[in-house]
């Protein structure tokens, strides 16, 4: 057994103690309240659970830091794994798009490089996060369903999401929406074709895709999300798909009939910190305040994950440190079915960090991964 980490301000699942944590074989041996003589003193700092982050797209960011230039994936992967892990994220799920896109025509290269880059890191234990893979499946492709068959049968793929970015559809919901994203560089004249093109594709490929991925997944166990629902069919249509999670509902609407179908709603940490969505949908610390938002995930900046949890409380007059931190600990784990971490308790994995917060800003100290310190 370890020292114990004592004198820390330990959130625990329903409440906050003074007090010390001991670890042994990487697993959290004792939770106690009050002194402790021996180990790291704390100093008064947070002893949290390590989050969990199961969307970021920051990876892939990290691989295309710029239109048409591509990093070495393993240097990519070394760089986002600091971020992360300096974030206080202790598990991540990489979010890596499947199917091919106008902009990046053969997909199947760049989710080889990446998806290879992970299995190679963890392999060659090259992190300090564990790092798990989410498949972004954008069903309006001719090849996602390919990619999925592909890279859903290793034991890293646990998360895979149904997206369809298609004019008019869910976070587009109308087609000036998407001429806003989407007209840089192109004439008005072009800007007409590219719609043109986009729609024939969802109505060629979407609707099978979406079956035949459903199929798989449930057939290999994989956690499956919905993403940016914006009506009670897009719901319906998920529940009755058996997902699990509904990742950015765009409406009220949406989001209340997600939460009636008992599915994890899950929203940007970013949108916590802006107080607003920055695409214009829903705002997500309304629906907090609704009781209607289960999870967070850091989506484009992964510290935002840590900002968010330590905000909540502050905006939110009935939500609690411990119940913020569960968005982006507990629930996400429990989403994802690994049951073994998210939460300080005896027989939990080992997953801590050290937070201090210096004029109200939380910041990262130490981080623990199955007990040992990585940061």
């Amino acid at each position: 057994m370890t020292p114990a980490l004592r004198n820390a301000r330990i959130v625990l699942a329903d409440r906050e103690i003074e007090g010390s944590l001991s670890i042994a074989e990487g697993m959290i041996a004792s939770v106690d309240e009050g002194a402790c003589e021996t180990g790291e003193d704390f100093e008064g700092d947070y002893l949290i659970a390590g989050l969990v982050e199961l969307h970021t797209d920051h990876l892939e960011w990290h691989y295309r830091p710029r239109p048409g230039v591509y990093w070495d994936p393993l240097a990519a992967l070394h760089a986002h794994d600091a971020q992360i892990i300096g974030s206080g994220i202790t598990t991540v799920f990489d979010a890596v798009r499947i199917g091919s896109s106008p902009d990046v025509r053969d997909m199947s290269i760049h989710v080889e490089r990446l998806v290879g880059a992970i299995r190679r890191g963890r392999d060659e234990n090259r992190l300090k996060a564990e790092h798990l893979v989410h498949l972004r499946c954008e069903l309006p492709t001719e090849d996602v369903v390919d990619h999925f068959e592909t890279y859903a049968r290793h034991e890293t793929t646990q998360l895979a999401s149904m997206m369809d970015h298609t004019p008019g559809q869910r976070q587009f919901r109308t087609i000036d929406e998407y001429k806003k994203w989407y007209e840089a560089g192109r004439t008005p004249e072009e800007l007409e074709v590219f719609i043109a093109a986009r729609l024939e594709e969802h109505h060629r490929y979407s609707a099978p895709n979406r079956r035949a991925i459903v199929t798989l997944a449930d057939e290999l166990g994989i956690a499956l999300a919905s993403h940016d629902d914006a009506t009670l069919e897009h719901v319906e249509e998920a529940v009755e798909d058996g997902v699990d999670i509904a990742e950015f509902p765009t409406t009220l609407e949406a989001a209340s009939a997600a939460h009636d179908a008992g599915l994890a709603i899950l929203m940007g940490a970013p949108n916590v910190v802006r107080g607003q969505s920055h695409s214009g949908n829903i705002s997500a610390t309304d629906l907090v305040r609704a009781g209607l938002l289960d999870v967070l995930s850091s989506d484009y900046v992964p510290f935002a994950l840590m900002q968010a949890a330590f905000i909540l409380p502050q905006r939110v007059d009935s939500i609690t440190l411990p119940q913020a931190l569960a968005t982006v600990t507990r629930n996400p784990a429990e989403a994802a079915g690994l049951d073994d971490r998210g939460v300080i308790a005896q027989g939990k994995r080992a997953d801590l960090v050290r937070v201090s917060l210096i004029g109200g800003q939380p910041v990262v100290r130490a981080v623990w991964r199955a007990g040992v310190r990585v940061a």
